[in-house]
């Protein structure tokens, strides 16, 4: 079923020590996929925190600096009565 305190404390304390052991030894990635895939993740919460920051400041610069422009008022147009069919002419 589920772990135990001991057995997850255990976990946690070998994955500690093998990225421990990896930055030590300078060898983050064991293959060339690994630094693929690292590379792709960092791509992504970079394009995540670029768009969010791009959201904030269209929120915080757009809505208080510029005023709404007045809307041009266009005349009336006229409206013709009826409809025209174009089929009952000769």
């Amino acid at each position: 079923m589920g772990l135990s305190t001991e057995e997850l404390g255990y976990e946690l304390e070998v994955t500690a020590q093998e990225v421990l052991g990896r930055l030590k030894s300078r060898h983050l990635f064991q293959s060339q996929w690994d630094t693929a895939a690292f590379v792709v993740f960092l791509i992504f919460v970079g394009t995540v925190l670029f768009l969010l920051l791009l959201v904030i400041v269209h929120c915080c610069c757009c809505c208080c600096c510029t005023s709404p422009k007045p809307r041009k008022v266009s005349p009336p147009k006229e409206r013709s009565m009826g409809v025209d069919n174009f089929a009952l002419e000769p």
